[in-house]
């Protein structure tokens, strides 16, 4: 199965053919609430969101991944907000307890899956600066998320980034 986190507008992503049918796609509905940091998700209702609404079971879809691709305006180097606040709302897909890893802590797996990682990008006059932010990002989620990034591209524009974008 493969989930895409996408912040572009329905009738955008739309225009993105070809998709497998095993594709869960996470797009704004507007309606995502942000997170609040409070942790629910790991001691109050462990591996599900407290926050009610369509994304409160994004560690169990993860849980049930092999890959993530991530459409994302780059935003100084890091995700979009509607992108970050997605990968905020992911935190429920690791455990709370940590383990050191490659010589640094992260948290231990909640599921036995790696998950491959493909990162998209679009935004004009991005500077080699952002990008290697944004690299190091897609990186850092990776390892957090017990996976591996396969690919990670720019693109100055949406239209572009269609061109680029493979299944």
């Amino acid at each position: 199965m493969r989930t895409v986190i996408c912040d572009l507008p329905k009738e955008e992503w739309a225009k993105f053919e070809g998709a497998p049918q095993d594709v869960e796609v996470i797009l704004n509905n507007g309606n995502m609430k942000k997170c609040i940091g409070c942790f629910g998700c790991w001691v109050k209702t462990p591996g599900q969101c407290v926050l009610a609404d369509e994304y409160q079971k994004l560690g169990e879809l993860y849980g049930k991944t092999e890959e993530i691709v991530i459409i994302s305006r780059c935003c100084f180097g890091s995700y979009s907000p509607f992108v970050k606040n997605v990968m905020d709302r992911s935190i429920s897909y690791v455990l709370p307890y940590f383990q050191i890893r490659g010589g640094e802590m992260h948290h231990k797996a909640r599921y036995g899956n790696h998950i491959r990682i493909r990162a998209f990008f679009y935004g004009e006059h991005l500077t080699d600066a952002e990008k290697d932010t944004a690299r190091r990002l897609v990186e850092a989620n990776a390892v957090n998320f017990q996976g591996k990034v396969e690919q990670i591209s720019f693109a100055e524009s949406v239209g572009e980034l269609r061109e680029v974008f493979t299944w």
